[in-house]
């Protein structure tokens, strides 16, 4: 039987689980035009859930186009990948003589190649154009999105993971970007990315061109009650079974985190044979081999940590709590609440801990166990 937990590569199909409720609410906000940004610890699914959005507003007859910009370093490889799916956008990728008649009234002409594989179609512009050139070539690719849902009356969603990186990619692009942006009300965005502080940055600064630009959309775990059904049926439906008390002790463990979840549950799977149960033994055994198939990982986020940070992690992973109160400090030998501010402050930029209100918390489940294991 092929292991029905999925962690790693988005979940798809029957290896995504719940959600419906953010699923329907992100559908229905690009259908009436919306712009979304969601907002999210790693690994909480963002980019699942909104691949599971598009299959949905695709058979609702939307329009969808999709631009990871971690794979577009410049503005030319921007415009390449945005090229391509404005000619699918447009039906008419595979086509080179209508693609050619679309694409006329850009600034750079693109080069079109033929994967002689499978015969798709990939954009280029090549390096050496002015940086207006460029601009006006993205702003027209832009354009054309909301002028086809003019033409062919339907909406278009344009989907942009790893926004973050959008001024990396070049210092103005954002400015350019929302300009375009807030006149095409025939076009909904939809933002996600990887790491929050910058996308923070972007969506909540006064400063910035995106400050209250779209709606805010904030993803927590699954709720255990929602989440268990799940786990029970990977059991059930490929001969196996999970003790009631063992699924509970799963999700303890993991919060409800969506890819803890699945990775804790492909070990026990894994270490449960065919047609018996996974009991209280099962689980320790894959939470130890989890551990293990995660030790390099952890070892490097301890190893890039400073000795302050490693001491406040190592109170964390005891107890969660309030690390800046006199009485904590002093229960777990933390040193002065300016320090320990700062251990914090840098342990938030690098996602390696949650706070709110005050409550901090290390934010991957296995990470806290491995420490109260290694330290």
């Amino acid at each position: 039987m092929t292991n029905p937990f999925k962690y790693g590569p988005i979940a798809l199909d029957e290896s995504f689980t719940d959600r419906d409720a953010e699923v329907a609410e992100l559908a229905t906000d690009a259908l009436n035009g919306q712009d979304v940004v969601i907002f999210a610890p790693r690994r909480y699914g963002k980019t699942s859930l909104v691949h599971r959005v598009a299959q949905q507003l695709t058979r609702r007859r939307a329009l969808v186009a999709e631009v990871n910009l971690w794979f577009t370093p410049t503005k030319e490889k921007l415009a390449g990948r945005l090229a391509r799916e404005v000619a699918d956008i447009l039906g008419v990728a595979g086509r080179a003589r209508e693609i050619a008649r679309a694409f006329a009234g850009l600034r750079i002409t693109p080069t079109i190649t033929v994967d002689p594989n499978d015969g798709s179609f990939s954009f280029s512009f090549a390096a050496g154009h002015t940086s207006q050139d460029v601009d006006d070539t993205l702003e027209h690719l832009l354009r054309m999105l909301a002028e086809t849902a003019v033409a062919r009356k339907r909406q278009v969603v344009l989907i942009m993971d790893e926004f973050q990186e959008i001024a990396e990619i070049d210092a103005g692009l954002t400015r350019l970007l929302r300009s375009v942006f807030q006149e095409q009300p025939e076009v909904a965005h939809i933002y996600l990315g990887s790491k929050r502080h910058l996308m923070e940055r972007i969506f909540n600064d006064s400063n910035e061109p995106f400050w209250r630009s779209a709606k805010r959309v904030e993803l927590g775990p699954i709720e255990p009650g929602e989440f268990k059904p799940f786990i029970e049926a990977g059991f059930r439906d490929n001969r196996r079974e999970i003790e009631d008390a063992v699924a509970e002790r799963v999700l303890e463990i993991t919060g409800g985190h969506p890819y803890a979840t699945q990775e804790l549950c492909y070990f026990l799977w894994a270490e449960t044979a065919e047609r018996h149960g996974a009991g209280s033994e099962q689980l320790e055994i894959a939470l130890a081999k989890l551990l293990r198939s995660e030790h390099s990982h952890f070892s490097d986020l301890w190893g890039r940590s400073t000795a302050n940070q490693r001491l406040l992690l190592t109170a964390l992973a005891d107890a969660p709590g309030r690390p800046l109160s006199e009485g904590y400090r002093a229960e777990h030998g933390l040193r002065g609440a300016s320090t320990t501010q700062k251990a914090i402050d840098a342990l938030v930029h690098q996602e390696i801990v949650a706070k709110q209100s005050g409550f901090v918390r290390i934010s991957e489940p296995f990470y806290a166990e491995w420490i109260r294991r290694n330290a």
